[in-house]
C-alpha cells in the first residue's frame, strides 16, 4: 500500500449522544466513520443509539457523492457489549406481539448498513459480545484486535441468537464453525478470527482503527459505481430477511420466559443462571 499519512485529517461532525461521526479525506471523495459510544455500559446498544445508528446510515445514503467506504468501531476501548442490559430487560415486560414487533424493529436500526452502496468495514477494536459481534459480521469486511473478546452468548443468556447472527454466522464461517458458536456461545480471539479467514487481518487492539482506516483508503482507488455494484450482488437479501423474521419470533418467546427472567435475576445476585426449559 501507499503512504497514507496525508490523507489521513478526520474532520469530526459528530451531533449524537450514542455515535461519534469523523470524516476522513480519501482520493476523490472521503471515508465516514461511525463510532459507537456508550462509555456507561461499554457501548451496549440502547433503542436511542439503534435510531441514531439509522439516522446517520440515512444520512450517509443520501448524501450527493458517497463515501468511498465506511468503517464502524467503538470508543471506549471495546466495540460493542451488546444489547443494553436495562432494554433487554423491558423485553421481559412486555407481550409476545410487542416483542416480535420490537426485535424487528430494534435489529432494522443496525443492520441498515446492509443496505448502504458503500463497503462497510467493521473496526472490531475490543471486545464485540452477542448483537455487536452480529453488527461486526453484518459489515462487508472486518479487523479485529488480537486480544479482543468475541462471543454470540445469546444461548447462554436464555435467548435465541439474534440481530442476524443465526444467518451471518454460518455465511460467513460455514455451516459446522458458525454453528458450533452459536449453540455453546463460546469465546473466540482475534487471532481465531484471523485463522477462520474472517479478519483481513488482526492487530493490537490500538492499532485496529488505524489499519481500517488505511485499508479504507487504498480501497478507495477502486471505481465507486463497480464497489457499488458488487455489494449489491454479493448478498443474499431474502435469505438474511427470512431469517431475521424467525429470529424475532423466537427472541419474543424467549424473552417472556422463565429461562430469561433467570438470567436478569442471576445479573442482578452476580452468580451463572441455573436455566430449567420454562
Amino acid at each position: 500500500m501507499k503512504d497514507f499519512k496525508s490523507a489521513m485529517s478526520p474532520s469530526n461532525l459528530n451531533k449524537y449522544e450514542f455515535l461519534e461521526i469523523e470524516s476522513t479525506p480519501a482520493r476523490n471523495g472521503e471515508i465516514v466513520s461511525i463510532f459507537l459510544n456508550n462509555p456507561e455500559s461499554r457501548n451496549s446498544m440502547t433503542w436511542k443509539m439503534g435510531e441514531e445508528f439509522q439516522t446517520e446510515i440515512n444520512r450517509i445514503s443520501k448524501l450527493k457523492i458517497l463515501p468511498r467506504a465506511v468503517i464502524i468501531s467503538g470508543r471506549n476501548d471495546v466495540f460493542c457489549a451488546g444489547g443494553d442490559l436495562n432494554l433487554l430487560r423491558s423485553f421481559s415486560e412486555k407481550t409476545f406481539s410487542q416483542n416480535k414487533r420490537d426485535m424487528r424493529k430494534f435489529y432494522s436500526f443496525f443492520l441498515s448498513i446492509r443496505n448502504l452502496q458503500s463497503p462497510v468495514i467493521g473496526a472490531l477494536n475490543g471486545h464485540a459480545i452477542g448483537a455487536g459481534l452480529s453488527l461486526g459480521f453484518a459489515c462487508d469486511l472486518r479487523f479485529f484486535a488480537l486480544e479482543g473478546k468475541y462471543s454470540f452468548n445469546f444461548v447462554r443468556l436464555g435467548i435465541h441468537p439474534g440481530m442476524g447472527s443465526s444467518f451471518l454466522a454460518p455465511e460467513l464461517l460455514g455451516k459446522s464453525l458458525g454453528s458450533r458458536l452459536l449453540f455453546t456461545g463460546e469465546t473466540f480471539n482475534g487471532e481465531d478470527a484471523k485463522n477462520w479467514g474472517l479478519a483481513v487481518t488482526s492487530v493490537p487492539k490500538n492499532e485496529v482503527y488505524a489499519k481500517a482506516l488505511e485499508f479504507a483508503i487504498y480501497m478507495a482507488d477502486g471505481a465507486p459505481l463497480a464497489l457499488q455494484e458488487l455489494k449489491k450482488n454479493l448478498y443474499q437479501w431474502k435469505s438474511l430477511d427470512k431469517a431475521l423474521k424467525k429470529e424475532a419470533a423466537s427472541q419474543a418467546r424467549n424473552f417472556i420466559s422463565d429461562d430469561f427472567r433467570e438470567t436478569l435475576t442471576s445479573v442482578v445476585e452476580k452468580r451463572s443462571p441455573i436455566f430449567l426449559g420454562k
